[in-house]
């Protein structure tokens, strides 16, 4: 189990405030969805919390300043698959997810049996136990975006970022990648998405933080969140937000006048 608290988070790059004096508090066993438009800060800020970019405030992990905390120990507290990921090396799919237990070793030590084990987990959980020997980049979209994501699980983290996990794929990925994140919440981890779509998010997630110009302007269920007149402000788009299903379902009419 692990906890998450952000503190007055905020990142200026060049002479911009990306991110602006962000309060959230994450715990095991939620997935959360940042949502917001294009530019708003998403992705700046799941870097700021893996201290992937210098910021102001805190981020602590367990109580501990990301910023104080050694490299290692991070990276096997957090999981991160970053987004738009380009495979440049021929490795087979089982070395690539290997790359996932570089946390856990020394330098120049070798996979042991527990990492070999964690690397089968993690395959099998991305359901890519069928593509261990074929060769990484020469993977579709939708079989890279499992294999990265297994990678990832390889990690054996408890709490998981994705940033923009589902770009570039066509929807039956998508939802299988969005049904591996919910699989990782409902098996305890705390689980982080920055997501574009705001159908799948709704459909997803327990919790949504909707950015807009580097703020927070809404926390809360999907339901909550995503409201019509929240979309026009935030979008500056027309849609109807129903709510009577399992999850809100949201159609979208056009630029708003």
């Amino acid at each position: 189990m692990v906890t998450l608290v952000l503190d007055h988070v905020g990142v200026t790059l060049g002479r911009r405030a990306v991110v602006r004096d962000i309060d959230a508090e994450f715990g095991p066993g939620t997935l959360t969805g940042i949502v917001g438009p294009n530019g708003a800060g998403k992705s700046t800020l799941a870097r700021a919390i893996l201290a992937l970019v210098p910021a102001t405030g805190q981020v602590r992990v367990d109580g501990i300043d990301v910023a104080a905390m050694p490299r290692g120990d991070l990276a096997r507290r957090i999981a991160y698959v970053p987004q738009g990921q380009t495979l440049h090396w021929p490795l087979t799919v089982e070395r690539l997810v290997g790359l996932g237990r570089l946390p856990h070793l020394a330098p120049m030590s070798r996979i042991a049996d527990a990492d070999t084990a964690a690397i089968e987990r993690a395959m099998e959980r991305a359901d890519v136990l069928d593509l261990r020997d074929r060769i990484a980049t020469e993977l579709s979209g939708g079989e890279r975006a499992r294999v990265l994501f297994a990678r990832a699980l390889a990690v054996e983290a408890p709490a998981l970022i994705a940033d923009e996990p589902l770009a570039s794929l066509d929807p039956g990925h998508q939802i299988d990648v969005m049904d591996m994140l919910r699989a990782e919440a409902a098996g305890g981890a705390l689980v982080i998405a920055v997501l574009h779509d705001l159908t799948l998010a709704a459909r997803y997630c327990d919790r949504l933080l909707l950015i807009d110009e580097g703020q927070i302007v809404a926390d809360g269920t999907p339901t909550e969140v995503l409201t019509a007149e929240r979309l026009r402000a935030v979008y500056g788009i027309d849609a109807r937000v129903e709510t009577g299903g399992e999850w809100p379902t949201i159609t979208t009419f056009g630029r708003a006048r």
